[in-house]
């Protein structure tokens, strides 16, 4: 721990302090734009037919994009920042071994291996059904899912390959650094303090960073994504590596679209799941295993205090 003066913050304190700084930096950024979309091209009135949802801008995708990165970048990345200014005593974003290639490897190797089992977590949670006592739930759910959808199919449904870029850049490399920096950063030390236990600090956290996309029938899967990078920056301390799987993730989705366009198909076509063997499955649990103990070895042996990795409560 670095070198400070005065008593840190108890973690309840940093935890206000994260949360003003979400909601202040959220709503600061994003008016901005939001404001700047409004007094062009007759934007207001696009607004409060949609009811102020980011549909209003789905013909203008410059603003759309502007929007999405004033979303990350005030959301995730700015607070999650200024919290380190703040409280320099802690060190919310380690970087240890991060020349550490294999780490990398195994990281990225893992999502691929579980992939096969993660497309059969997410076609369960989309076929996911309510009692009747909450159907008035689950259509609201169903409408939010389905705008979404729409949304986000005008977005990554391109076939040039400067829109191809503009995407990865927009929904992978930018929520990749903003969203790890918060979640495995800021908010999963917060959270180490306060509960002194990392597995669950890792889930809670994974169940926060799924609830806040507001997408309750991939809520499952995301949640898993969450699970994934919490051990690897646990189990390493190096932000980058969860920030590196992340953005594979997402630049994956991104391309797939893009090569499904190309090829003429549709957004229903990309959603859509493969039905693989049971020996697949057992397969793809079988590899995540292996891969999930050779990666929890090396990052062990690689921890420079050699202490414990259970022991460790800087994250």
């Amino acid at each position: 721990m670095n070198q400070y003066i005065g008593r840190p913050n108890s973690p309840w304190s940093s935890l206000l302090i994260l949360l003003g700084l979400t909601l202040a930096c959220s709503v600061g950024v994003q008016f901005i734009i939001l404001l700047l979309g409004i007094l062009s091209d007759g934007g207001l009135a696009e607004v409060l037919q949609n009811e102020g949802s980011l549909s209003s801008f789905s013909n203008r995708p410059f603003f759309l994009y502007a929007l999405l990165i004033a979303s990350s970048f005030g959301t995730f990345l700015l607070p999650a920042f200024i919290l380190q200014r703040l409280e320099p005593y802690f060190n919310y974003f380690p970087t240890e071994n991060r020349k550490d290639g294999i780490a990398y490897v195994i990281a990225i190797a893992l999502l691929f291996a579980f992939g096969p089992i993660m497309q059969l977590i997410g076609d369960a949670n989309a076929q996911m059904t309510f009692p009747n006592s909450l159907k008035g739930v689950e259509t609201w759910m169903r409408l939010q899912e389905d705008n979404m959808a729409s949304l986000t199919e005008r977005i990554v449904m391109v076939d040039r390959w400067e829109l191809l870029l503009v995407n990865v850049v927009v929904m992978a490399v930018m929520p990749a650094i903003a969203e790890e920096y918060y979640f495995r950063g800021s908010l999963m030390h917060i959270i180490q303090r306060l509960v002194k236990n990392y597995h669950i600090t890792v889930w809670l956290s994974a169940i926060i960073f799924s609830a806040i996309h507001v997408q309750f029938f991939g809520f499952f899967p995301r949640m898993v994504l969450g699970v994934f990078f919490g051990y690897m920056f646990v189990w390493t301390q190096n932000i980058w590596i969860p920030i590196l799987a992340h953005f594979v993730n997402n630049a994956t989705v991104a391309v797939l679209a893009f090569v499904y366009a190309r090829e003429g198909k549709t957004y229903a076509d990309l959603q859509s799941y493969d039905s693989y063997s049971i020996f697949v499955y057992i397969g793809s649990f079988i590899l995540t295993i292996l891969l999930g103990i050779w990666f929890y070895k090396i990052s062990k042996q690689k921890q420079a205090n050699g202490e414990r990795l259970e022991e460790n409560t800087s994250i």
